[in-house]
């Protein structure tokens, strides 16, 4: 318990002294805060983030508008399947939460939960996912979601992440596997279009990551966390966000042939827009002057929502596809 807790705990016992007194102000305040304190383990603003690929995914598999029922189930069992690996994530990495400025006020940090009940809490929105997508969606789509969260847990966090600075290359594939899943709950299989989307996101997360590595270099190098820009210098950092940054966009117009010109527009501006900004960061860290890596990491958020709303969109209005060249 935290000490918040414990703190009112004397005034609980008091009121429950007398049958017909009205229970404490404080008492619903600290059940708000305990059930905050649950969600902050699921990490609510990341599964925001693959939440918005997963609709387009649906709706490119349908190419059309898929049953609402359909997408909120799909929406429901993958939030479940995050929100475990997430909560997961938060028990085996504690440790490092706790000297890193920009997590030490996670739950468990704090105290807010106890590290056993958060434990418990994972497994159990692991298990609730897969019987809501096995229920709800289809077995493939339920089976995906149990790999991932069995992925991001063992391969990334126990496995890469504080082993090698390619921790989030190939650990980042987790984050892929949304739009696998969203594919897979429409049409019960995985095809080409699906791993298209899945590199999308692959070859984004570097970037992203790195971005946001740059910024914080010092908590992760206090935590023992080798991310690239802790064991690389600034200017090879930057390097390879750009050329991540130059495969992500070209793997984004893989998906032509089964999109019309919107999507296509909206994935070469959109593109451009994002690579201007990586090479712009890369030519302030050459020149060695302040640079703002965190502009950077959220328009890549931005620039990942422009890209599957435009997927959304194209899938929803049925525009006519631009086909194979041959």
């Amino acid at each position: 318990m935290s000490l918040v807790n414990a703190a009112h705990g004397r005034s609980d016992r008091t009121s429950a002294g007398h049958p017909g007194a009205e229970p404490p102000a404080g008492g619903l305040a600290r059940l708000r805060g305990r059930a905050a304190a649950y969600l902050a383990l699921t990490k609510p603003q990341v599964i925001e983030l693959l939440l918005v690929t997963t609709i387009p995914a649906m709706f490119l598999a349908a190419r059309t508008i898929p049953s609402p029922w359909l997408i909120l189930a799909t929406l429901a069992g993958g939030t479940m399947a995050a929100g475990s690996a997430n909560t997961l994530n938060c028990v085996i990495d504690a440790d490092i939460d706790k000297v890193m400025n920009r997590t030490k006020r996670r739950p468990l940090v704090r105290d807010s939960v106890p590290r056993r009940h958060a434990l418990v809490f994972g497994l159990v929105l692991g298990v609730a996912s897969f019987v809501m997508l096995y229920f709800t969606v289809n077995l493939l789509a339920a089976v995906l979601a149990i790999a991932t969260i069995l992925f991001y847990i063992f391969v990334y966090t126990l496995g890469l992440k504080r082993r090698t600075a390619q921790n989030v290359v190939w650990g980042g594939a987790a984050g892929c596997m949304p739009v696998v899943i969203g594919w897979a709950a429409v049409t019960g299989t995985v095809q080409w279009p699906a791993f298209v989307m899945f590199g999308v996101i692959f070859f984004w997360t570097p970037p992203h990551t790195w971005a946001l590595g740059m910024k914080y270099r010092e908590d992760y190098e206090r935590a023992g966390v080798p991310m690239l820009p802790v064991v690389a210098t600034p200017q090879h950092v930057a390097r390879q966000i750009v050329v991540y940054s130059w495969v992500m966009v070209g793997w984004t117009l893989l998906l032509l042939p089964v999109t019309s010109w919107l999507y296509a527009t909206f994935a070469v501006l959109a593109g451009a827009w994002f690579l201007f900004y990586a090479h712009r960061l890369r030519r302030e860290v050459a020149r060695g002057v302040e640079t703002k890596p965190m502009a950077l990491f959220h328009r890549s958020n931005t620039y990942l929502m422009i890209v599957f709303c435009a997927l959304a969109v194209d899938s929803a209005i049925g525009l006519p596809t631009l086909g194979l060249p041959f």
